[in-house]
């Protein structure tokens, strides 16, 4: 493996990107060299923020750098697809922030895009690169729960007043609770399954034009069924449980850890829960910059990282459309 650092920039200064941004420049094989925005005051003033070398007055003008090999694209979701499309005609690497983009067309098109020019496209779902996730799935993977049946997940936060000039609730935007957080509770269903689901159902309530809490239903084969919700209207909730026949895995906190220094997870029995199982010291948003960085490296592009996006996206469609018609959708 190259020990040159991957050269990253950012197109945007949304909040997450300070977040990244930070993730990126304590990363080993990575260095943030430039950042861009619509604005070059607005670019000038988050580059001197935050210590980094370049600022752009255009996303154009980062993405002509020749110096950049991969880019982080925070921009609001009805942006995803335009720039994750120049980004990758021009052979950068994209890590792009979710939802991956607002339909599943647009998440396809992304995606041979970036197949076509050889680069690497991942969505920003920070926790499956977490060493606690890995740590769960082998426990899945080698029978601890028994047969799989269930896995029940939700994602919530609370707004006491709607804030109209909030990206997520701005239809033109991609906005909706369903790419916000939903988005995560679908990636931890796939994952814990390791297949896409046959059927969907959905019901919301909206706000503004956009789903601000929801409830879905997803059916798989061998008798395996899933849940979720996700709204803008409850307490912060982020756990899912994994049901087998013989016990279940229960994490109270799957999208970030509530101490960033340790990670937990449960296994529960019939006869009551085991010892807690803890994970300390990683940080998962270094841990997904090192290993994108890694991948942009050496080349060794990982097409299911695409795949599990791509899939996710789908599940979206699906589920706005069992919305829309008050039904059940196959997907087979």
């Amino acid at each position: 493996m190259s020990k040159t650092k991957v050269q990253w920039g950012i197109l945007g200064t949304a909040n997450i990107a300070k977040k990244v941004g930070g993730a990126i420049k304590i990363a080993e094989n990575a260095e943030l060299l430039a950042v861009a925005s619509r604005s070059q005051a607005r670019a000038n003033q988050w580059a001197k923020n935050n210590q980094i070398e370049r600022a752009y007055g255009s996303y154009d003008a980062l993405l002509e750098d020749p110096q950049i090999n991969a880019v982080y694209i925070p921009l609001p979701p009805s942006m995803h697809a335009k720039w994750t499309i120049k980004a990758a005609d021009h052979g950068k690497h994209i890590l792009c922030e979710k939802p991956l983009s607002v339909t599943a067309d647009e998440a396809v098109a992304m995606a041979e895009t970036c197949k076509a020019n050889q680069v690497q496209l991942m969505d920003g779902v920070m926790w499956v690169h977490h060493d606690r996730t890995n740590r769960m799935l082998g426990l899945i993977k080698n029978g601890s729960l028994g047969e799989m049946r269930r896995v029940t997940a939700t994602f919530t936060f609370n707004w006491d007043q709607i804030p109209h000039d909030n990206i997520r609730i701005k239809k033109e935007l991609g906005g909706g609770s369903l790419g916000d957080l939903g988005y995560y509770c679908i990636r931890a269903i796939l994952w814990a399954f390791s297949d896409c689901p046959t059927k969907v159902f959905a019901t919301a309530r909206h706000e503004n034009d956009v789903d601000y809490n929801l409830t879905a239903i997803l059916w798989f084969d061998e008798q395996r069924m899933a849940s979720f919700d996700c709204g803008f209207d409850i307490g912060t909730r982020k756990w899912f449980e994994i049901a087998g026949t013989q016990a279940s895995l229960i994490c109270d906190d799957f999208t970030v850890p509530w101490k960033p220094e340790t990670a937990r997870f449960w296994i529960h029995h019939a006869n009551g829960k085991d010892a807690e199982h803890r994970i300390d010291g990683c940080v998962q948003e270094v841990k997904m910059i090192e290993y994108f960085s890694t991948v942009a490296q050496t080349g060794n592009f990982n097409s299911k990282l695409i795949a599990d996006a791509v899939d996710t996206m789908h599940i979206c469609d699906a589920l706005k459309k069992s919305i829309r018609l008050n039904q059940v959708i196959d997907l087979v």
